[in-house]
């Protein structure tokens, strides 16, 4: 008798949880914001840079006769651009999971 009391209860609080993200729930807030975008722009910033170094060894290599070079030059414009497309979509793809994952919630 007191188990299935305790367990009403227990279910009764559970499903009656409701937390969202609150923007003004701690000081600092904002300035994590305006940090998060700066780590971000600087990201954007290496990987062009990135793109023209690796750009640069891929043309030294290939004009060299020197295949592992010019394929160090290849794999290091990807790998650059791929930090690219990561940094560019990181806030999308964070927001798309998170409405999947309300969905998941609401029901």
């Amino acid at each position: 008798m007191l188990h299935r009391a305790i367990t009403g209860v227990a279910t009764g609080l559970v499903g009656g949880i409701s937390i969202d993200p609150n923007t003004n729930g701690l000081p600092g807030i904002d300035q994590l914001k305006n940090i998060v975008g700066a780590l971000m722009t600087v990201g954007l910033i290496c990987a062009v840079l990135g793109v023209i170094i690796s750009a640069i060894v891929w043309a030294l290599g290939a004009n060299s006769s020197n295949p592992q070079m010019s394929g160090r030059g290849k794999t290091g414009v990807l790998v650059a651009l791929g930090a690219a497309i990561i940094c560019g979509a990181s806030v999308t793809a964070v927001n798309f999971f998170w409405d999947v994952g309300q969905a998941v919630a609401g029901g």
